[in-house]
């Protein structure tokens, strides 16, 4: 049986070839000719699909709508009517029918309308399927041949659209995409072991970084006379930006792209460089009360507003810029309360913290790690927090501006589950993805290791420092109390290593459609 149909008609004779065409497609149709004895029905037993005429005797069909909706809101209701008055379709709509059909309706319709909305997860699903068993081996082929940057980048948005595509269905195929898409990081490593250096030491040549945000991003539209407003959204996935902009499509277009955030993708290193402009060791060097130690007890990201202010000054730049970091609604609903006092500003900079709260928060909590229990869910988190926060509110405030909008990240963040032992002095960083110190001890081939880190531009608090980064799903577990420590970590968000997730970051500039 595909499903349980109620039509509800005052002229039901007429219709018993559709019935019976639909019991041929295996539907059970309870038929009724009127309003009352359809909302009967529908106390007495469920129904899967309502079709239901609008010109009845007694009670209309918007009235019997309304009631329907009272006693089964989820059931999906067909309203088929000889109307095409607009006010009684408006109705319709607003009272939330699923579909609208104009008589005469033929067999062929009404079975479009079935599997529209009743067999659409099941025919999408197989669609999926199909399709992605279609690309596997193209992608495979991709990973292969990949030999660029550019290459990478398509190979990561292509993985993400097919993650977006199956995680909408209960598809076999996710096991397979998670297989492919670890392949993919395993050789993504390799290719960023094998070009990273040369990417930090030749700023002409090397793909967009972190450090380049400003000069080749922000300048450019300065230098045109718009108002730029700068979101950094802390520790965000490209696959987040991919939900979140489904909420921003009908406000704003969308000029779409991707950069790379520097070793360590860390908020400490990766946003550092993109407010200054400079490399970490360029920072330490130039401005060394600006920059804080990883064995300094003072917070990493304090210095930011005085570091956008170094980067103008080096550029010569006199714009006038705000900078504000939203730590919750509150911080949101004021500067909400504020925006028309930012319009005044050549620029104006905003880092939101809510999804590197979520994620530490999944790391520390087991009932958000069960809300957020694997990527999908981490998404659905993050598009639902964006919906309801005030910082949507913000956005649909710059809809209405001139100003461009450009979105962005520190870094993104991987899910962990290989641990990798590393020994280290008490001095050593407790993140899970890199470590630095002049004492680590681990097994080479298992890491990208950096024994002189000037050459990436990374500071070195010892003659002897040693910077190491994790890969793939891999995180760094100390052989004391070894057992507790992976469980604890296993299967939480982590960043600061090399990943497609963490390094590929999206970079995205908007302009409101609906612009005063």
């Amino acid at each position: 049986m595909n499903g349980t149909l109620l039509w509800v008609d005052d002229e039901m004779e007429l219709l018993k070839a559709y019935v019976i065409f639909l019991e041929k497609k295996e539907y059970e149709v309870v038929t009724a000719t009127n309003g009352q004895d359809a909302l009967d029905l529908c106390q007495e037993r469920s129904f899967d699909l309502i079709f239901l005429d609008e010109h009845m005797p007694g009670l209309s069909g918007l009235e019997t709508l309304s009631r329907i909706k009272e006693i089964s809101p989820t059931t999906p209701v067909v309203m088929v009517t000889k109307s095409e008055e607009e006010n009684i379709m408006n109705q319709a709509i607003g009272s939330k029918i699923a579909d609208y059909l104009i008589k005469p309706v033929n067999p062929n319709q009404i079975y479009l309308t079935l599997k529209k909305h009743l067999h659409k997860r099941e025919i999408e699903a197989e669609v999926t399927n199909t399709g992605y068993q279609q690309n596997f081996s193209k992608i495979g082929m991709q990973i292969n041949d990949s030999y660029t940057l550019e290459d990478w980048m398509e190979v990561y948005k292509r993985l993400v659209y097919w993650e977006l595509e199956l995680s909408g269905t209960d598809s076999e195929m996710s096991e397979m995409l998670k297989m492919q898409k670890a392949e993919a990081n395993n050789e993504f490593a390799k290719f960023v072991r094998k070009n990273y250096l040369h990417w930090v030491q030749n700023n002409e040549e090397r793909p967009l970084m972190s450090p380049d945000i400003f000069k080749k991003t922000v300048f450019p539209l300065l230098n045109q006379g718009e108002k730029v407003f700068l979101i950094v959204f802390d520790n965000f996935r490209y696959d987040q930006w991919r939900e979140i902009s489904k909420d921003l499509a009908d406000d704003f277009t969308f000029d779409e792209q991707l950069c790379v955030s520097i070793l360590p993708t860390a908020t400490q290193y990766a946003r550092n460089a993109i407010f200054s402009g400079l490399m970490p060791s360029q920072i330490a060097e130039m401005f060394p009360d600006l920059w804080v130690d990883e064995d300094e007890e003072e917070g990493k990201n304090l210095n930011e507003e005085p570091l956008i202010k170094t980067q103008l000054d080096r550029y010569r730049r006199k714009n006038t810029f705000s900078y504000f970091k939203l730590n919750n609604s509150s911080d949101s609903e004021k500067l909400v309360e504020r925006f028309k006092n930012l319009m005044g500003n050549d620029l104006n900079v905003l880092v939101i913290n809510f999804i590197d709260m979520l994620s530490h928060a999944r790391t520390e909590s087991r009932m958000v790690r069960e809300l957020a229990s694997d990527e999908k869910a981490y998404r659905s988190i993050t598009a639902s927090w964006f919906h309801n926060s005030p910082v949507r509110e913000l956005f649909k405030e710059l809809a209405k501006t001139d100003a461009s909008i450009i979105i962005t990240t520190d870094h993104g963040s991987i899910r962990v589950n290989n641990p990798i032992k590393v020994i280290g002095d008490k001095n050593t960083n407790t993140n899970l993805r890199y470590k630095l110190g002049k004492n680590l001890s681990y097994t080479p081939k298992q890491v990208f290791e950096l024994k002189a880190p000037k050459a990436a531009f990374l500071p070195s608090p010892n003659i002897s420092t040693t910077y190491i980064f994790a890969q793939n799903d891999d995180f760094f577990a100390y052989p004391n109390n070894y057992n507790y420590y992976v469980n604890y970590y296993k299967n939480t968000f982590q960043h600061g290593g090399i990943s497609l997730e963490e390094m590929l970051v999206p970079l995205v500039t908007m302009k409101g459609k609906r612009r005063k």
